[in-house]
């Protein structure tokens, strides 16, 4: 029965044709834009990581405690020793040191005396180290307005409104006025060897990104750092095994006091990204429930007119003796045969092109020339196990739920009425 079924779908394209190519866009639909929505999902935590949080970050257990404040007081010491360490127990991940800074920055006149002041808020990265990934991590070839990256001791990348809105140009001076390690007085010269748009509103009003090696030796944190970054080599947020490598990492300090020990967050639990989220989870949730729902009826409503167009057809079946219920289950057998056939092309596409962009992408970088964010330009995508079943709930459902309601008409036939209908 279902190979005599399968038969006439294939041969008889004018009854199979349409409901096949409405049920094959539906789900090649719902599973691209499933799989888009995931992918910007993680470019979002991609781009949170690598600018500030990281998939897991050691501090001191003071630190973590006031980490809003950003207390370089309470700062690690021995990074090179604990890079190290985490490097060899955790090959999985990048591990990069970095320091948040904060205060003042004052650009002399011709005369050295100060023209102008404004309160800076930066970050301290390496950026001088041959290959290293700090640059790549931040996309700050992207986002480079003018100028080029720093090359010598003393130089910094600064927020281009900023420069504009102190009056710099590339290879200004300015001093920043900060404190030490220690809590002492601090003021370092630097020169502007290129401007960047963060595209992040505070950021482009006070951000400076110097080398660590500068802001070490400004704030007397030889061998120190705020926080030790780690992120996974591929970019890809797995909350499972991030919280693997905090429990590893717990258990080498577990029973130990001292507020200066080093302590571990996973990127979820930090700040404001564990709203971040869980937000994001439901929004995406939400998003695809509505979609799908859109998509179901659209199939339904297809399903069920290609059924109404039919109604000769059941009806001639009816008058030649068919009985009504094997109409209807051949009907829905029908629909269930083309909503596999449908689901399955759909499918084939959909995590095809999802594939494309999951290992390629799509750069839109020449569409935001003018607004440059400090997050991946390329859009990818993401393939997941539910990639693979997602397009068959609507493809399958809809279809044979639509089918089904209006092939109840089958047996509100009056076959008196039959051969009436057929001579008109």
């Amino acid at each position: 029965m279902i190979r005599f079924l399968l038969k006439g779908i294939l041969r008889d394209r004018g009854r199979s044709l349409f409901p096949l190519l409405v049920v094959t866009a539906g789900v090649f639909l719902t599973v691209a834009f499933y799989g888009y929505i995931l992918g910007m999902m993680n470019n979002m935590i991609r781009s949170n990581a690598n600018l500030r949080h990281g998939h897991v970050k050691v501090m001191t257990r003071a630190y973590a405690q006031d980490i809003a404040q950003v207390p370089n007081e309470l700062a690690l010491t021995g990074v090179a020793a604990l890079s190290d360490e985490l490097r060899t127990s955790y090959p999985d991940l990048d591990w990069v040191a970095r320091i948040p800074f904060g205060g003042l920055l004052d650009v002399p006149d011709d005369e050295g005396e100060t023209r102008i002041q404004a309160p800076v808020a930066g970050l301290a990265v390496d950026l001088r180290t041959s290959g290293g990934p700090e640059p790549g991590l931040l996309g700050l070839a992207k986002i480079l307005v003018r100028g080029r990256m720093p090359r010598v001791p003393g130089e910094l990348l600064m927020s281009d409104e900023l420069a504009r809105k102190l009056g710099l140009d590339i290879g200004g001076k300015a001093t920043l006025i900060t404190t030490t390690m220690a809590g002492s007085l601090a003021m370092a010269n630097f020169t502007v060897a290129g401007t960047i748009r963060f595209g992040i509103r505070a950021m482009d009003r006070t951000g400076l990104i110097a080398d660590l090696a500068d802001l070490r030796r400004a704030l007397d944190m030889d061998d120190a750092a705020g926080e030790v970054l780690g992120l996974f080599k591929d970019g890809i947020y797995r909350s499972d095994q991030a919280a693997a490598v905090l429990r590893s990492f717990e258990g080498r300090y577990a029973g130990r006091q001292g507020e200066f020990l080093p302590a571990m967050q996973t990127l979820a639990e930090q700040p404001g990204m564990d709203i971040i989220i869980g937000r994001m989870r439901y929004a995406t949730s939400a998003i695809v429930f509505i979609f799908l729902l859109a998509m179901s009826l659209v199939m339904w409503n297809a399903g069920l007119v290609g059924t109404l167009r039919r109604y000769g057809e059941f009806g001639l079946r009816l008058a030649i003796g068919e009985a009504k219920g094997h109409v209807y289950r051949t009907m829905l057998a029908e629909s269930l045969l083309i909503g596999v056939l449908g689901s399955t092309a759909g499918t084939v596409l959909g995590l095809s092109l999802s594939w494309y962009l999951q290992v390629h992408g799509i750069d839109v970088s020449s569409i935001m020339k003018n607004i440059t964010f400090l997050m991946d330009t390329v859009l990818h995508s993401k393939i997941t196990p539910l990639s693979f079943v997602i397009g068959f709930i609507p493809g399958l459902l809809a279809s044979l739920i639509g089918t089904a309601i209006a092939g109840r008409t089958i047996y509100k036939r009056q076959t008196a009425r039959l051969f009436k209908e057929l001579e008109s």
